[in-house]
């Protein structure tokens, strides 16, 4: 049975937990790489209070994210997700996204200098199934 593209975006987010992620620097755009994760499609990252991309999300929250290309060859899909991110430090989001891997940056999720940034998908996009058109995800 055909996966539907939702399943399929879904795959991808599950399989992928690094991408890039896109904001605003100097009305440029700046990428960087993040580490997602994904909760029904909602993103979660997390990063200092004090970087770059926490002061660009407070002049403007739009961010473009890349997620899923793993360098096979044409036809590997792949999805383009566009949102507005929110940065919390409620300790509650802090505790829901903390892992062992953090452990290089933080000295736990009560840590003052993590927050999180949660990105909300305005439209999600699946990309290079094969060749065909991009498709939009149902959200």
């Amino acid at each position: 049975m055909a996966k539907t593209n939702r399943e399929i975006a879904e795959k991808i987010l599950e399989d992928n937990m690094i991408g890039t992620m896109a904001t605003i620097e100097n009305n440029k755009p700046h990428s960087r790489y993040m580490t997602f994760f994904n909760d029904n499609f909602t993103l979660y990252t997390v990063t200092s209070k004090d970087t770059h991309k926490v002061e660009e999300l407070s002049d403007n929250p739009n961010t473009h994210i890349l997620i899923g290309y793993d360098g096979k060859g044409f036809g590997d899909s792949f999805l383009e997700i566009e949102g507005k991110v929110e940065i919390s430090s409620d300790e509650s989001m802090k505790e829901k996204v903390w892992n062992k891997a953090l452990r290089f940056w933080y000295d736990g999720p009560d840590d003052p200098r993590m927050v999180v940034l949660k990105i909300v998908p305005s439209q999600i996009r699946l990309m290079n199934t094969k060749g065909e058109d991009p498709k939009i995800v149902e959200l």
